[in-house]
């Protein structure tokens, strides 16, 4: 039985996996790593591509957009004109709409300033993006996006690139019982386990740059996350069983044949 699909807006996607652009060796490496994957949308950061390259050159030839839906990003953007301003070029550059939303508060950690991203996503929803906005594990912040207008919420696991994991499940359920938006983990994954534990929560999706683009073996780890996603998911829509104390037999007791 295949995974119910990811809706967000007006697209439909069969992959919950999404991934980032930055950090691989090589764009051939990247595409290699993006084709096992799955992935359908990857994401690129409008202020760190040369949007003039020449195709042989430039990052976005390798990425197979008959197949694979551009997400450009408005990383590094660390106030609401910043973030507005890269989000309107990129949609004049890659002829999309949809956004996902960075405004970033601290530096060192890259969290993000919850009030700017507020405030920007506001302007941006307005303006006619479709929004998905990375967010603090914040479940009042997540209600918030939503309420204003936001496709999806796209609260942290851990400080982007980290790999410490999900460092806080229950703020991450609490979110996914107090939003109707997709709920889409970005950032802090750093193994297959880190993605099933997500999914089986009921996270509607990943997305994911350094867990891949870093490992040793970027291919292979990219199919590790497919295959990680892919059986959190289906774990989470089966249904896990009820956690006990003590132990509960596998076979009935009733008839056992007595000595």
């Amino acid at each position: 039985m295949q995974n119910q699909k990811l809706q967000i807006s007006n697209k439909t996607f069969h992959s919950r996996l999404i991934l980032g652009t930055g950090k691989y060796s090589s764009n051939t490496m990247m595409q290699e790593a993006h084709e096992v994957s799955g992935t359908q949308m990857v994401t690129v950061a409008i202020r760190r591509i040369d949007l003039k390259a020449p195709p042989q050159e430039s990052m976005l030839s390798y990425i197979n957009q008959d197949k694979i839906a551009l997400l450009p990003n408005t990383a590094a953007c660390f106030t609401v004109k910043e973030a507005v301003q890269t989000a309107q070029l990129a949609r004049e550059a890659l002829k999309t709409n949809w956004i996902k939303l960075e405004v970033i508060g601290d530096p060192k950690t890259l969290f993000p300033d919850v009030a700017a991203t507020l405030e920007a996503a506001k302007i941006l929803i307005d303006e006619g993006f479709v929004v998905l906005p990375y967010v603090l594990d914040d479940p009042v912040a997540c209600q918030k996006l939503e309420a204003i207008g936001c496709q999806a919420v796209m609260p942290l696991a851990a400080p982007i690139g980290s790999g410490l994991g999900i460092r806080n499940p229950y703020n991450l359920k609490i979110i996914l019982e107090q939003v109707s938006v997709p709920v889409i983990v970005d950032a802090g994954v750093g193994c297959p386990s880190d993605a099933a534990r997500a999914m089986e929560l009921g996270c509607s999706a990943l997305l994911m740059n350094t867990a891949i683009a870093g490992a040793n073996d970027p291919v292979k780890m990219a199919l590790a996350m497919r295959q990680a996603v892919e059986a959190g998911r289906n774990g989470f829509e089966a249904g896990r069983i009820a956690k006990k104390l003590y132990a509960n037999a596998s076979s009935p007791m009733e008839g056992v044949i007595q000595p």
